[in-house]
Formats: C-alpha cells, structure tokens, sequence
C-alpha cells in the first residue's frame, strides 16, 4: 500500500513538473517571439476583415525594424489599453505626402496593390507632410475612407519602441494565399 502511495506522489510530480514546463514555455514563446492578436473594426480592410486572427512575429523587432509595407501591431498612442493593426508607409528617413488622395514616399507615387482601386487617401488638419524621424515609422490604414482609420495622419509618427510584433499570417479564416498577409 505504501509503494503504491509513493508510485502516485512520484507520478503526481512528474506531472506538475510538465505542467509548469510547458507554462514557463508558452510565457516565453508569448513574450518574446510572437503573439497572436485579431482585428477589431476595419480600418484595415480590405486586407483584413473583423474578428480576423493574426499571428503577430516579435523576433524580427530584435534584429530589424519594420519594412515599408509590413503590417504592424502597435500600443495604441491615443489610447494606451488597446492595440492597432496598421501598414508600414515610410520608415526613418523617408518624407511622405499625401496629394490629390496618392500617397508619395520620397516624391515617387507608391504603388498600393493592397487598398481599393477606388480608395481616395484623405488628410486630416491639412497636415499633408511628414519626415519620419530616425526610430520612427508613419503608419496608414488600408481602409482609406474619411474616418475609417486612426493612424499617422491623426496621431503622427510612431516610435518603433511602440510596436509589438509584425503580422504576416492570417490563421483565421485561413484563405486561399494560405492566410499569408501582402
């Protein structure tokens, strides 16, 4: 009877020793390589659609800063509690204008295969231009109707310090690309 006691306690450990491995792992897997999130709202449609699930890469954030075109999670700057999903526009060094509804990085018309061919990009406060500064990216929605987004063009540049992960699969619903995001 005692043996037996003592296989249970044995066997009891060894499975609260698994336990707390595995949770230590997903805090870690969590905290420093990628996270998942969704979308709420749709200031990112037409790429992504409400209650979207998004896998969200943290260690690219160690080794380099966000791309042009890569679409980010960030702390909100308006509203410290929440989490945005936007596109990169132009990163440090660049100069970004919107005219006539176009968005210029660099004074070249950037192609955006990813928002409606009907999309009109609007400003807010007549602010047209800005210079990414160094440790800075300018974040758009590519739902560019009026008030469809908040981003850069009502909060300014962001720091990259701000930014959580970058998405680039979509695994729910997953679509024909296989829920890679471009």
């Amino acid at each position: 009877m005692e043996e037996n006691n003592k296989k249970v306690k044995n066997e009891t450990i060894e499975w609260i020793k698994s336990i707390a491995t595995a949770v230590v792992i997903a805090i870690l897997i969590k905290t420093f390589i990628f996270n998942t999130t969704y979308v709420l709202g749709n200031s990112m449609y037409p790429t992504l659609h409400e209650k979207d699930r998004l896998f969200a890469n943290k260690v690219s954030l160690y080794f380099h800063g966000p791309s042009r075109g890569d679409v980010i999670v960030l702390k909100a700057p308006d509203a410290p509690d929440k989490d945005y999903i936007k596109r990169v526009i132009g990163v440090a060094g660049d100069v970004v204008e919107i005219k006539d509804g176009e968005v210029y990085v660099n004074g070249d018309m950037l192609e955006e295969s990813y928002i409606s061919s009907d999309a009109y990009t609007h400003v807010y406060d007549d602010k047209n231009i800005w210079e990414v500064p160094e440790g800075s990216v300018f974040v758009l929605g590519d739902n560019r109707d009026e008030g469809a987004s908040k981003d850069s063009r009502y909060f300014g540049c962001i720091s990259t310090k701000s930014i959580k992960g970058i998405t680039g699969f979509r695994y729910f619903p997953i679509d024909t690309r296989f829920g890679k995001i471009k």
